[in-house]
């Protein structure tokens, strides 16, 4: 009977779907999302115009994001360990508000190279919120809600991919690129402290004194487990796509048949608004009926997506856009909160870790997509891209056959880890 009171008790603290607590920090971490997502990708629709601006190749453009994405991967094991012992939220504050300021800095670099530094500084200042996010909310959330929460986190991060690209795109057209990146970095900021304002203390925080050993130690456990190496490997392969798709798009609508403007290229991003409906939809999908077969239907989704944009017709194109967005952005939320759940004591290094993976992905995918736009065009950039979509769902079917992890510790038992968000 006493134990029984202290299990319910124990549970309470747990942030319970409907709450007003809840809300604040779905809504903080909506606005989070919009922050990294629109800082990390901002300068994707503005290839061309480095292209000519500065001189460059189109693959060499590319790397004012590659850089971003690739300092970011490997600085998010080290921001996991700086939380362990600094704290979830003074972490994700700090990366939110320097990321925003160095976005006004770099509408104002003279050169590529300088903007590359700055894109590289952002990059390692951006790794402190994805790097914590997931883990924040694995902490704070009671399990029949975390699909929902994640998948709220993963729409601010397609509305963020979604707002920068139109507005940078809009703004660089009529002004300048310069004035976009300012103005959205300026929104960014405002955005960093309502997040800072609104989402409460960590409850279940518990710091652990900075220990290299112990942290390899918690990182070699998180890269030994089969079904989350297999995550890792989901979201790196997810991603390489996502990226390769949407970096050399804009080449491809510029060029002749089409000869699309800047504006017309960026409104074309309104397809994110998939992404923001499937990620959240997709997480209480997956509460309900597991995240094995929500996955694999996401995986199979993107690839259809893509095959579909190598028809000519425009609105096809457009089409294939839209399934391809939803099929990635529902796959990302499902594995990403799958993470967060199947990771028990490690659950920091497991989530630095699957965005490792995944912003390496992002990394390699972006600019290896280049090679292949300009030796084999477009049917070799969505070539590379159905690869990769193959190899993800080989790797869904090996998740369906590793069993879950068994838990015994006393937050499992308290937040009723029965329930179809472990699978």
């Amino acid at each position: 009977m006493k134990e029984s009171i202290l299990t319910n008790r124990a549970s309470e603290t747990y942030l319970e779907r409907g709450t007003k607590a809840y809300r604040h920090v779905s809504l903080a971490f909506l606005a989070a999302g919009i922050v990294t997502f629109a800082n990390l990708y901002c300068v994707q629709p503005l290839f061309p115009m480095f292209a000519a601006r500065f001189h460059v190749t189109p693959t060499f453009s590319s790397i004012s994001l590659s850089i971003t994405t690739l300092i970011l991967s490997v600085s998010l094991p080290i921001a996991a360990s700086v939380s362990d012992a600094w704290g979830r939220k003074p972490v994700m504050v700090t990366s939110l508000v320097t990321s925003s300021a160095l976005g006004i800095i770099a509408a104002v670099c003279p050169s590529f190279t300088s903007l590359l530094v700055i894109r590289a500084l952002q990059g390692l200042t951006l790794a402190g919120l994805p790097a914590v996010a997931m883990t924040y909310l694995s902490e704070e959330i009671a399990a029949n809600g975390l699909g929902y929460a994640m998948g709220l986190y993963i729409s601010g991060n397609s509305i963020g991919g979604l707002l920068g690209r139109i507005s940078i795109s809009l703004l660089a057209d009529h002004f300048s690129w310069r004035i976009g990146l300012c103005a959205f970095a300026a929104v960014s900021l405002l955005l960093s402290i309502y997040f800072w304002r609104n989402l409460p203390k960590s409850r279940h925080f518990k710091p652990k004194p900075a220990d290299p050993a112990s942290a390899l130690q918690a990182f070699g456990e998180a890269l030994r487990d089969r079904g989350l190496l297999c995550l890792y490997l989901v979201g790196a392969l997810l991603m390489g796509g996502f990226v390769c798709l949407y970096n050399y798009m804009g080449f491809r609508l510029l060029a002749p048949p089409y000869g699309l403007s800047q504006s017309v290229i960026g409104m074309l991003f309104i397809v994110y608004v998939a992404g923001t409906f499937s990620s959240s939809w997709m997480g209480r999908l997956a509460d309900r009926i597991g995240r094995k077969r929500v996955l694999f239907a996401n995986v199979v989704l993107m690839g259809g997506g893509a095959a579909i944009t190598l028809l000519s017709n425009l609105i096809w194109i457009v089409i294939g856009m839209i399934v391809f967005t939803f099929g990635f952005f529902g796959g990302h939320s499902t594995a990403s909160s799958w993470v967060g759940r199947r990771a028990v004591d490690t659950r920091a290094q497991a989530s630095s870790l699957y965005l490792l993976f995944y912003y390496v992905g992002s990394s390699i995918g972006g600019s290896l997509g280049g090679l292949f736009y300009s030796s084999l065009g477009w049917p070799g950039t969505v070539g590379m891209i159905l690869v990769a979509n193959l190899c993800a769902m080989i790797l869904s079917i090996v998740l369906i056959r590793i069993p879950p992890v068994s838990r015994t510790g006393a937050p499992s038992s308290i937040r009723n880890e029965s329930s179809p968000s472990r699978r």
